[in-house]
């Protein structure tokens, strides 16, 4: 189902940055977890960073995005945003946040609803 909406997309040169947001409903980040996922083409979809419900702190399941992007909260406006920096033709593809009960899920089918996506094109 979708109900995530995700903003933030765009065309960038390599060694640039991009910031993603993922508005959920009101109070579900108090319940869910928030992940974000990318899919390039021919590709699975693939976990790339998750901020927890439970705890708040961000969990990492891509090694090649550590010290490069960073996941935060607001639980106010009901986002989660995914700053960018450094960016690199191989992170190239069609950015989701999903949403988990509680814990992070890094399998897609995990996520019980996601959002549109949100396309992000890097060149070389």
């Amino acid at each position: 189902q979708l109900r995530l909406a995700e903003f933030g997309g765009g065309l960038v040169q390599s060694g640039g940055s991009l910031t993603l947001s993922c508005l959920a409903p009101a109070g579900w980040l108090d319940h869910y977890a928030i992940g974000w996922f990318r899919q390039a083409p021919g590709r699975d979809r693939e976990a790339v960073s998750c901020i927890s419900a439970a705890t708040g702190d961000p969990n990492y399941q891509q090694d090649s995005v550590k010290g490069r992007f960073t996941i935060s909260r607001d639980k106010v406006k009901n986002t989660v945003s995914l700053e960018m920096n450094n960016l690199k033709p191989e992170d190239t593809g069609v950015y989701y946040c999903g949403a988990s009960p509680w814990n992070c899920d890094a399998n897609p089918d995990g996520n019980n609803y996601w959002g549109q996506g949100t396309q992000v094109t890097v060149s070389s």
